[in-house]
């Protein structure tokens, strides 16, 4: 059988109009072949003879799943063209896509700048500064190889109780929909008279985004992950699809459902929604991805009828399928049920137009391997500086001093003698939270960056003596020589339905470290969370000062920027703080909006103090 670098096909030559290279390789392709291109498989599994057997169209890394622990770019870089490869020894040479969660930077790569969550994001409002982020983001995901990142999700999460909370830039879909400039630097800022709903990917230093969870994610039943959103559909339309529509006119190339349901019908098997509203009726062109194994879920027990859930999920308008591991399977039962007409050959056309239209506007066919030029990017100071800025933007200044007449904060880096304590002031993993290292998150120095501790004492030098105890004893908090303390507690990391909590406590004994603490000495707690906290009126009252400082990653002297006075505060809370929680759901269109902070609060202070 000839190849198709012996003849000259008009899919291979870039002079082409996308559309007609779209439309000859999908002429020259066998059944097969076209599910092949519908199907993304796990590293794990993704061994040559799969690859070019299967004809593989897609593969993705798992939270963590690298090629051995703390790799660094170049590693990655090597293996995905080693992927990138086998898949080019197919028939027609479709080059594979590679995708990872690179949700606040490229997250998974040892040495990769941690940008804040987006929820800390959202509390900066700023546009720009997310586009930004996506700049850099996109430069580092593309220098390890991959060339397709599962972000942004643009969730409106109206209940903190979802783990997934922090994924979320706000409660208010006007910020979410702020905040999906990101897309604009992820993948390149579409020209004027760009086509909506048309994918948009400007070059090689671009990547393909994913707009998800489509659609209604963060507004299910008590926040429970992969739940239930119950709402009108104008409900859904105005508040959790609203910000796709910036995500569509930005070019944005992929859209993943969501896991949820809305009214009781799963998204993956929605039809409605997939096909006739975002496709047909917004004019999406991209593909639309399932999530991990999300086809699974379709019947009950998960898993029980293959057929039945690729049937309902492809006919309702999914794309590509996240297998991820049993892959052999799916090519079977998904051949099968189109050569028995039950699935018809146009749908599975639209599919594979779909996904070879994003492979020929981010240039794969053209350049399909890693960019080694861009290694030096990685981590580098520009972005470091950039996660900098993201940090103290971020940060949201609660209170300010027991007395509103005398501020506590900025505090004085000339001081004597600082206690820092608390669980979270020296971990860099629990710093950056979940989708870190690994899928959930984990403790310890987990990556390259600087720790609140660090940070600290870069900031007030070699006169001032910094006692750390995490714990701290007896004797240390009866000393009168200290002159403040600065406490910092909160969350431990997690991802997803981990995330899911029925009580949303300050763990790790966080609340008896702060009072133990404040009893004593001037205090200020920094708050490391995806999401509020309880916070008892009898504890709140201890503090001297409280900043939510939210996910914040890898640079910790973000934060120090603004408590010890070089910057003022500027975050906004971008959701309601509640008061307690028996109040949740809590939001500004709450019938009974009695928040112990509202959405939107956020304490200045006189930044002169600290450095007259």
């Amino acid at each position: 059988m000839e190849k198709a670098e012996d003849l000259n096909f008009i899919y291979r030559n870039p002079n082409e109009p996308i559309e007609a290279r779209v439309k000859d390789l999908l002429s020259r392709m066998t059944l097969k072949e076209k599910v092949g291109q519908m199907t993304q498989i796990e590293r794990r599994v993704a061994t040559p003879s799969a690859m070019k057997d299967f004809s593989i169209g897609s593969i993705l890394s798992a939270g963590g799943s690298g090629p051995f622990e703390n790799a660094l770019s170049a590693d990655w870089a090597d293996m995905v063209d080693g992927f990138q490869r086998s898949a080019l020894e197919t028939r027609l040479q479709i080059p594979m896509v590679y995708g990872i969660d690179a949700v606040h930077g490229n997250n998974n790569v040892y040495g990769a700048t941690i940008f804040p969550h987006n929820v800390g994001l959202g509390a900066t409002r700023d546009a720009d500064l997310a586009e930004r982020i996506g700049v850099a983001t996109a430069l580092e995901v593309r220098a390890s190889g991959i060339q397709y990142t599962f972000a942004p999700c643009v969730a409106v999460c109206r209940d903190p109780r979802w783990g997934r909370c922090y994924e979320s830039y706000s409660e208010d879909t006007e910020i979410v929909r702020k905040m999906t400039s990101i897309i604009s630097g992820l993948q390149g800022k579409p020209p004027q008279g760009h086509e909506k709903g048309y994918p948009f990917i400007m070059g090689r230093n671009n990547t393909i985004a994913c707009a998800k969870h489509f659609v209604g994610d963060g507004g299910t039943h008590k926040g429970l992950n992969e739940g239930n959103t119950i709402s009108s559909y104008d409900d859904l339309e105005r508040i959790h699809m609203a910000p796709y529509l910036d995500c569509l006119s930005q070019g944005v190339s992929t859209v993943m459902a969501s896991f949820s349901s809305w009214n009781g019908s799963k998204l993956h098997a929605d039809r409605f929604l997939l096909t006739e509203v975002l496709k047909d009726k917004l004019g999406f062109k991209g593909f639309v991805i399932s999530d991990w194994a999300a086809l699974d879920k379709l019947c009950d027990p998960p898993g029980s009828n293959n057929r039945f859930c690729i049937l309902s999920a492809i006919n309702a308008g999914i794309d590509m399928v996240m297998v991820p591991f049993k892959f052999e399977q799916f090519v079977e039962d998904l051949v099968y049920l189109v050569e028995h007409g039950e699935i018809p050959m146009s749908r599975i056309d639209d599919a594979v137009e779909r996904i070879l239209r994003v492979k020929f506007v981010a240039g794969l066919f053209e350049h399909p391997f890693a960019d080694r030029s861009l290694l030096d990017i990685v981590g580098c100071k520009p972005h470091r500086d950039l996660a900098r800025e993201a940090v103290r933007k971020s940060m949201v200044l609660l209170k300010n001093g027991k007395d509103p007449r005398k501020p506590f904060l900025p505090l004085d880096r000339k001081a004597k003698r600082i206690l820092v304590a608390g669980t979270h002031a020296d971990d860099l993993g629990y710093q950056c939270g979940g989708w870190t290292a690994t899928w959930d998150g984990k403790s310890g120095r987990i990556t390259i960056g600087t720790t609140i501790l660090e940070a600290i004492k870069k900031a007030v030098g070699d006169e001032t003596e910094i006692i750390y105890e995490q714990y701290p004893s007896t004797d240390t908090l009866a000393r009168q020589d200290i002159s403040f303390a600065i406490v910092a507690v909160g969350e431990d990391p997690y991802a997803e339905f981990t995330g899911d909590r029925s009580e949303l406590v300050i763990p790790f004994n966080g609340p008896d470290i702060i009072s133990s603490v404040a009893d004593r000495i001037p205090t200020l707690v920094i708050l490391i969370s995806g999401r509020p906290l309880t916070l008892e009126p009898s504890l709140l009252e201890k503090m001297d000062a409280l900043v939510a400082a939210w996910l914040p990653g890898s640079e910790g002297e973000g934060m120090t920027d603004v408590i010890f006075g070089d910057y003022d505060f500027e975050g906004k809370l971008p959701v309601t703080w509640f008061k307690s929680f028996e109040q949740l759901p809590l939001n500004v269109e709450s019938n009974s909006y009695d928040p112990l902070y509202p959405f939107g609060f956020g304490l200045t202070c006189n930044k002169k103090k600290a450095i007259q």
